[in-house]
């Protein structure tokens, strides 16, 4: 046994390769402009004018905001293996491990996306934790719909719109004709080929309970790295150890690009004979 020959980015880019084809959230978020160290940069671009035209142009420059955040989130994972040196030469050792580990991460950081992208008080709402709406298979399309509209009313761009759905509610659309039979969900989320009012649906069990969430790409950055991946001899022990910091964090850049739906599911309502 050895860790002479450990291979950091090796192992990194294993947990991040599995990290990104089952997170959600970087898929829904606003990129950073800059990673400076513990500093991340993200670039606003406020709204743009337009002027009438009477023979002359006035020049007018890009208004921007610069929005910087520390990384505030910290998780780390810490392994034991035998031989490190011997499952760095196995690829089928070597991904189960990597797969299991960065599903576990990917699922601590969408769960805190999700609450960071809910929680500010000035977001469209319909319903509220203390007064959900009644849903059910006859009318959840219909609620989405209205998320959309919300945003609309807001202005909020009509591209990389998303909404995000728990599985409860993915089988509550499917029975609606409206939506699709069998849906096809991707390992990241993406309800495939399925828009609501120009939302693409996602679903995740990392909502909030008992809410479903629209937003525009642009209401939130998102940010991560992975640090300090070492391996090291354990004390008092015939094994190896591999340890990882994944460091990460989000930033709300526009309240008015969310709408949520506050929800609780009731038996759907029978047909009477000639209604």
């Amino acid at each position: 046994m050895t860790i002479r020959n450990f291979k950091p980015t090796l192992w990194e880019g294993a947990l991040l390769s599995q990290f990104h084809s089952v997170s959600i959230a970087d898929a829904m978020a606003t990129k950073p402009t800059d990673i400076q160290g513990e500093k991340v940069v993200f670039t606003k671009v406020k709204k743009g004018a337009v002027s009438d035209y009477a023979g002359s142009v006035n020049w007018a420059e890009v208004d921007t905001d610069i929005v910087e955040m520390t990384f505030p989130k910290q998780k780390y994972f810490a392994i034991k293996l035998d031989d490190v040196d011997k499952v760095q030469l196995k690829k089928d050792t070597l991904k189960p491990i990597a797969d299991e580990h960065g599903a576990v991460l990917a699922e601590t950081y969408d769960a805190d996306f999700f609450t960071e992208l809910t929680s500010s008080g000035q977001i469209s709402k319909l319903g509220s934790a203390s007064s959900k709406k009644s849903v059910h298979a006859k009318n959840i399309y219909d609620f989405i719909v209205d998320l959309g509209t919300e945003l609309s009313k807001k202005k909020v761009p009509k591209t990389d719109r998303f909404v995000t759905v728990s599985a409860e509610v993915l089988g509550l659309l499917s029975k609606d004709p409206r939506f699709t039979v069998n849906p096809t969900v991707l390992s990241n989320g993406f309800v495939e080929g399925q828009k609501i009012n120009g939302l693409q649906v996602m679903t995740s069990e990392e909502l909030p309970q008992s809410m479903v969430a629209a937003h525009h790409k642009s209401a939130i950055g998102a940010a991560k790295q992975i640090q300090k991946t070492e391996a090291i001899r354990l004390e008092n022990s015939f094994a190896d150890g591999i340890r990882g910091l994944l460091k990460y964090g989000f930033k709300r850049l526009r309240d008015d690009a969310v709408a949520v739906l506050y929800y609780s599911v009731v038996e759907t309502p029978r047909v009477q004979a000639g209604a």
